[in-house]
């Protein structure tokens, strides 16, 4: 610890399972932790919503206060894990206004306002810390910002939901349906009372805005990530799935290449159920862990893999970033703004090429694969493998094929194009599934 350098000033927004832990941490550690700063951290309160709610942790009563404003007045660092977008954004501005360096776990506040609240901080020379909104304990801010601040991020490509990484997983290893594994991932506290928010992709969402703009140095917003969930990923899909050598994960992709209509070079940011190959790394993300598959021009493929979630986990990368924002103290000087200098523009889903697996239910009948083939020839996308299987449909007592028709890359915009035009064609009887393949 630097000899006859003051306390610095710790206040913690929310009392939550993170919250609390942050807390209990803070005064368990606050030795330790301070030898590791350079500088003594005095925790000076925690804002709650209830001061009789149960927590986690047990905290000292005189810590505890309803009004926020109190503790962000003379504080060195503010921690904010109350989430949401109101009050958060109002709290962590004034906490910006006032001089203190802000940490922050809120992914959705940094998606929807993170280059106001980048701007403030610069404007006071304070520094804006979320190493936890992206992954919990998984570091991939600092290697991303720092690490990697040399290199070329050319594509990240993470799972960043433990919950439907746990319920795509649970549909994989023990078969079950789609509402038996997300009632098996509530049972276990996995999925809120309303999943919504992780099943239908918007949690990844805000998580691949996060890291498209951080990796590739400009903002981009909410409104321009591409969102599927995985409600439609059906146990028939996860079985044909296996039966080629992949896995479905739910993926955030965030991707640097060129505009296939305008031929700027560009960003394109979109999560989705995807197929991989059971041997790539992300393959190997089990449970309700995450994991974050990096490629670099220099540094090559990295991998970052562990808990994405819980509290003891997240209040980890919390604990981490207030030991950074007090080493800055320290040592003096304004925080690093962030960089957006590339400022390069958002490429549409439909300007970006991928490789599909088509799977149809066709009539077994001459002519079949020939009509089909006449379709993707006409729309311009290639076929790189076709696997056919015949079966006896019981109640109509006529044979139908199903084929399973993975394309090369060709631009979202054509393969659309021929998804609709095969749901038209009279030999066509269900287009069954369509999963984009990557790996």
């Amino acid at each position: 610890m630097r000899e006859n350098y003051r306390k610095l000033r710790v206040a913690v927004l929310g009392g939550g399972t993170v919250g609390a832990q942050v807390a209990h941490r803070l005064l368990e550690n606050a030795d330790e932790l301070g030898s590791r700063s350079g500088a003594g951290l005095e925790l000076i309160g925690v804002a709650v919503r209830d001061l009789s709610a149960k927590r986690s942790v047990a905290l000292p009563k005189k810590l505890l206060t309803t009004d926020p404003h109190s503790l962000i007045v003379g504080a060195d660092i503010v921690v904010e894990l109350m989430g949401g977008l109101e009050p958060a954004r109002t709290l962590v501005l004034e906490a910006l206004a006032s001089g203190a360096d802000v940490i922050t776990a809120n992914k959705a506040l940094l998606a929807e306002h993170g280059p106001e609240l980048f701007d403030a901080a610069a404007k006071v020379g304070a520094q804006l810390y979320y190493e936890a909104a992206v992954a919990a304990a998984i570091p991939i801010i600092r290697p991303l910002r720092d690490s990697l601040a040399g290199d070329h991020v050319t594509k990240i490509m993470g799972i960043v939901n433990g919950t439907t990484n746990y319920i795509l997983d649970e549909m994989d290893t023990l078969g079950l349906g789609f509402e038996e594994a997300l009632a098996a991932a509530t049972d276990l506290g996995y999925a809120e009372a309303d999943p919504t928010a992780d099943i239908e992709g918007y949690d990844a969402a805000q998580k691949a805005s996060i890291l498209s703009s951080l990796a590739f140095h400009t903002a981009v917003p909410l409104v321009d990530v591409y969102r599927e969930g995985i409600t439609g990923v059906s146990a028939g899909q996860i079985e044909a799935a296996k039966r080629s050598g992949h896995v479905i994960k739910l993926l955030a992709i965030c991707e640097r290449r060129v505009d296939a209509h305008t031929g700027e070079e560009g960003v394109s940011t979109r999560v989705h159920p995807t197929l991989i190959p059971r041997t790539h790394p992300l393959a190997a993300a089990r449970g309700a862990n995450n994991a974050v598959y990096v490629e670099a021009e220099a540094a090559g493929p990295l991998m970052f893999y562990g808990a994405g979630a819980g509290g003891p986990e997240t209040a980890s990368a919390v604990l981490g970033d207030i030991v950074s924002a007090a080493r800055r103290h320290v040592a003096g000087g304004p925080g690093v703004g962030e960089s957006t200098h590339a400022d390069l523009p958002s490429i549409p889903l439909s300007h970006v090429e991928s490789r599909l697996q088509i799977t149809l239910v066709v009539a077994d009948q001459p002519g079949v694969l020939a009509a089909i083939a006449g379709v993707f020839s006409e729309h311009q996308v290639s076929v790189e493998t076709l696997h056919q299987s015949v079966a006896t449909a019981e109640e109509a007592g006529a044979q139908t094929a199903t084929l399973v028709i993975q394309t090369h890359l060709a631009s979202e915009e054509r393969t659309q194009a021929t998804i609709t035009a095969l749901e038209h064609n009279p030999v066509v009887l269900s287009v069954s599934s369509v999963l984009r393949v990557e790996g």
